[in-house]
């Protein structure tokens, strides 16, 4: 007997364009946010890098630089570590700030190539600079000084590091990172590393240090530092 119920006939499969929609748009989602977590991440090993080469940069650059030799003498003048060593805080914050800030707007100025060429031979120049012994200017001797031991401090301080070899380094690094904040916080940071012992300790500590090896190890990097913005590395 023939079979008369109907054959079902297969019914091609298809997705909804609701559903197809939707599916897109969560890889896209997903991507997108892929590419975030991957572009932040790098962000942040960049700045933990502009931190510790300027932390580390800076501390080596300082040892038997002149405002070094400064932090010996106030201290072994006033014997008042406390006020000296907040005093070279702030006029250190407001020495690389103002140096950061100069950094960061040269990169506005100059193009990527001209900036480049730039700071490599700016870091060049500073390795040259490293090897060059530092020395403190002849201070007048006085008693208390009238206003007071910290802003003795802040001032001698701040006007010490205009031009100095760590301010003009500050200024190098942030064109370099482009994280003004970062790196004005790593240069402070090596400041203070290199000098509230100094200003604790005396001359123990300078005595205790090969200046001479510090010096060409800064000036090593320094010029790794140069060879490296030339070549167009990191």
């Amino acid at each position: 007997m023939p079979n008369l119920m109907p054959t079902p006939t297969a019914r091609p499969y298809s997705v909804h364009p609701a559903a197809g929609s939707t599916k897109i748009a969560r890889l896209r989602l997903v991507r997108s946010g892929f590419t975030f977590a991957r572009g932040h991440g790098l962000r942040q090993h960049t700045l933990m890098e502009a931190f510790l080469v300027s932390t580390g940069i800076v501390a080596l650059a300082e040892m038997g630089d002149k405002t070094q030799l400064l932090s010996l003498v106030l201290a072994a003048r006033f014997r008042k570590p406390w006020p000296i060593v907040l005093g070279i805080l702030v006029a250190t914050l407001a020495n690389h700030g103002l140096a950061g800030a100069v950094g960061s707007w040269v990169t506005t100025v100059l193009g990527p190539d001209v900036l480049r060429w730039v700071l490599g031979g700016s870091f060049i120049v500073m390795a040259v600079w490293m090897l060059i012994p530092d020395k403190l200017d002849d201070e007048k001797g006085g008693d208390a000084p009238r206003m007071g031991v910290f802003l003795t401090t802040v001032v001698a301080f701040f006007l010490a590091e205009m031009g100095d070899k760590t301010q003009i380094a500050t200024v190098m690094l942030a064109a370099q990172y482009q994280a003004w904040f970062t790196v004005v916080a790593g240069t402070t940071l090596g400041m203070m590393l290199a000098n509230a012992p100094v200003v604790w300790l005396g001359d123990a500590i300078t005595k205790r240090v090969p200046l001479r090896m510090v010096h060409i190890v800064s000036a090593v990097i320094f010029a790794v530092l140069g060879a490296a913005a030339l070549l167009g590395w990191g």
